[in-house]
């Protein structure tokens, strides 16, 4: 069946890939849900296009050594769009400044060509900032600059899609297993696993009659599937972050960071130390925290 549970294959790769137990019919059920639940909104198609807009943005604001530019509020306008950065970012910018992540950020995309030295940049930026709870928002915003100047060749690797540390996220809910609350999952979360993932969900949607932007639907399919465990498993105060609504996308979109503007008002989800709302594309002075 298209391939999931059998070893994957890479062109010259000197590490064999993972052999990934996927469940066919789960991916089955989370797809169709997929494409019922977009429907009132627009249909998938559109959520296609936002996330295609996403990419352009970073693509315009990152990529061909633009990042080396880059402005404290083109950053914020990015940073809007990454769930997991916008609630903690306005705060280590007013405490830490905004230079210091330029810089991070440049040397993460220099080389951007070479998939090969993913882990290794990847690493190397996390590895800059403090090593604690209060920054696990760092690998999501490295993993979300590379995967949207570069859909075709980053896979996104966000921790909500697989932290083999704490062996949860979106792998361990499509993973083959009478029991997944309880399933042994070997698998890291390097780029390879990465890519892997990405391979055999490309090849389902294909044998479902996708064959355009499949990186996005990708995306799509992996941020449905998450936002059903946060629906329906996710602890209390998981489901304090993402209020429950009558809106079946509304997980969806805030994993993927498409709610992220009040389109009438401007004003985004991203906080800045103050409390107040970043507005996208307003170059307003980040305030900083004074020192003594």
């Amino acid at each position: 069946m298209f391939g999931l549970g059998r070893r994957a294959e890479t062109a010259g790769a000197p590490v064999a890939p993972p052999v990934l137990d996927l469940s066919g019919p789960t991916l089955r059920r989370a797809f169709e849900h997929l494409v019922k639940s977009a429907e009132p909104t627009g249909g998938i198609e559109r959520y296609v296009m936002a996330l295609t807009l996403k990419a352009s943005l970073f693509e315009e604001l990152l990529g061909k050594g633009r990042v080396g530019q880059l402005t404290e509020t083109e950053f914020l306008d990015l940073a809007a769009f990454i769930t997991p950065v916008r609630r903690k970012v306005g705060t280590y910018l007013g405490e830490a400044g905004f230079e210091a992540l330029r810089m991070r950020l440049e040397a993460l995309l220099a080389g951007w060509s070479d998939t090969g030295t993913a882990d290794a940049r990847l690493a190397q930026f996390t590895a800059r900032f403090p090593q604690d709870k209060a920054h696990r928002w760092v690998r999501d915003l490295g993993a979300e600059v590379l995967h949207f100047i570069a859909p075709d060749r980053y896979p996104l690797m966000c921790r909500w899609i697989w932290d083999a540390k704490v062996k949860t996220g979106v792998l361990r809910e499509i993973w083959f297993a009478e029991d997944v609350a309880t399933a042994t999952i070997e698998v890291a979360d390097d780029a390879l696993a990465f890519r892997t993932l990405a391979s055999e969900l490309e090849e389902f949607l294909t044998s479902e009659g996708v064959f355009r932007d499949l990186p996005f639907y990708s995306d799509l399919l992996m941020a449905h599937v998450y936002a059903d465990y946060i629906n329906d498993r996710g602890g209390s105060l998981m489901r304090a972050e993402f209020a429950t609504a009558a809106d079946p996308m509304l997980h969806t979109r805030r994993m993927l960071g498409l709610d992220a503007v009040d389109t009438e008002t401007g004003r985004t989800r991203l906080k800045l130390i103050d409390g107040t709302a970043h507005v996208l594309g307003t170059p307003k002075a980040i305030p900083r925290q004074e020192t003594h």
